[in-house]
């Protein structure tokens, strides 16, 4: 019997792009899939109309169904949101709205999920297919953020970023309430958190597409991100206590960055 699996994608503000790719997915996955299968669209703070594309989707395919939050929230803090659905399926996995993960390539997490807690796709090992190159300036961008990446954290993960991953119940429901990252260093807040607990990661290379519209802005939003890192990186060190004192500082520097701030929660002990 095919695993239940629930696919969770984050939107902010994605109405000329979300429609197609809710319909690409789920008329693949009631085509190529036995298993129950449902989407689950997690809407942040969207000032556009998102909602009503994605409500046409929902007409057609009882598979779709959406959460929609009026402040925003982050994708880190979407997903954070949209993970608490865990219980509901035994894979759990999320792609970005743009569609730059393809049905097919989701499918192949899925079917790698078996003797492993996560899947998460690589654009960065060998037998990776990028349909459409990043620019220069991308490229520079992602590789000097993995190699701080490596440093702070030595996951010996190529590709943290892609947008695509799939996990076990299990593991979500025994870290979620270590997923604090609101914004998109999200991904390395929830690989960290499964490394370190002892969860089974296995990265595989992917097909996938560089979207027009996709954007990444190399300056306040790259700040908070790094920002976002090293505050990871400290909530796992013996200073963390120690800093208290400082989170008004944090709290106005993630203000003046405009950048989602991480969740206040539990003690990562």
């Amino acid at each position: 019997m095919k695993p239940s699996v629930l696919l969770l994608i984050p939107a902010y503000n994605e109405e000329h792009r979300i429609g197609p790719v809710l319909r690409v997915y789920a008329g693949f996955f009631r085509a190529h899939y036995t298993g129950a299968f449902k989407i689950v669209v997690v809407l942040n703070g969207c000032r556009d109309n998102t909602l009503k594309v994605v409500q046409g989707a929902i007409a057609e395919f009882a598979e779709i169904s959406v959460l929609e939050f009026a402040a925003p929230i982050g994708k880190g803090g979407a997903l954070i949101e949209g993970l608490k659905l865990a219980p509901e399926a035994d894979l759990i996995g999320y792609i970005d709205a743009d569609g730059a993960t393809q049905p097919p390539a989701f499918l192949d997490l899925i079917q790698k999920c078996k003797e492993v807690d996560c899947v998460i796709a690589s654009r960065w090992l060998p037998g990776a297919v990028l349909e459409q190159s990043q620019s220069f300036k991308r490229r520079l961008y992602s590789r000097c953020f993995h190699l701080l990446v490596e440093i702070l954290f030595w996951m010996r993960i190529k590709d943290t970023q892609c947008g695509a991953k799939v996990m076990n119940r299990k593991a979500i429901e025994s870290i979620h309430s270590q997923l604090r990252i609101a914004d998109v260093a999200f991904d390395i807040n929830l690989l960290y958190s499964l490394k370190r607990v002892g969860f089974k990661i296995r990265e595989v290379p992917t097909t996938w597409t560089d979207q027009i519209g996709s954007t990444m802005r190399l300056n306040k939003g790259a700040l908070g991100i790094i920002l976002s890192v090293l505050r990871l990186r400290l909530f796992y060190s013996p200073f963390y206590k120690m800093l208290r004192p400082l989170r008004p500082v944090e709290a106005w520097i993630y203000k003046k960055l405009r950048a989602p701030q991480p969740l206040p929660g539990p003690n990562h002990r």
